[in-house]
């Protein structure tokens, strides 16, 4: 039997409690057997101001998650040299040939997707699965990746199974919550 793995990438800046109800969302509904996070050293988009240091940010993650093992916080990114995700992506596949992963991001990210790097062959790596956060399906479903994919459209269950490029936007998610709130309001820290 092939593993299922989630791919949850992010800054965690800090790591809050919607990150973890989007991980367990997206273990039940795409059946996935962990979700692995993916603590980014630096995201290229973003500015070091404001960010916490990494073994912080890294820490953070690790408490929040710590009651729940399917969940696995990882410094991968930063013990492989990747700084982009499709070359996340890339080394991972090479290093874990019998696994089966789904990349997992929020709305939002979708809509910023085409500001990333080689963003159009990083659609065509591995599955996607988009959790909703509110105010920005429109932007996401109406951009140009969601365009990109609208044809590879696949069911949540099957998701980890199918091959790229696929996808699926899962509406489960209610929360508008984000690290930047956090940050704004003093919670550093889970």
């Amino acid at each position: 039997m092939t593993l299922r793995i989630g791919l949850y990438g992010g800054s965690f800046n800090p790591a809050h409690p919607t990150h973890l109800r989007i991980s367990r969302l997206a273990l039940a509904r795409l059946g996935l057997d962990q979700v692995w996070w993916l603590v980014s050293a630096q995201n290229p988009l973003k500015t070091q101001a404001g960010m916490a240091p990494f073994a912080e940010r890294f820490a953070g993650a690790k408490r929040l998650t710590a009651g729940d093992p399917r969940i696995v916080v990882s410094d991968l990114e930063a013990r492989l040299g990747t700084r982009y995700s499709i070359d996340t992506m890339r080394a991972l596949k090479r290093r874990f040939p019998r696994l089966s992963f789904v990349w997992i991001m929020g709305a939002d990210i979708l809509a910023e997707m085409p500001r990333w790097k080689r963003w159009r062959e990083l659609l065509g790596l591995m599955p996607i699965a988009v959790f909703h956060r509110p105010g920005f399906a429109a932007m996401a479903l109406g951009g140009p990746a969601a365009a990109r994919l609208r044809r590879h459209r696949k069911a949540a269950r099957v998701l980890a199974d199918a091959r790229a490029p696929a996808w699926q936007y899962c509406w489960a998610s209610r929360s508008n919550e984000s690290a930047t709130d956090h940050r704004r309001n003093g919670q550093n820290s889970p």
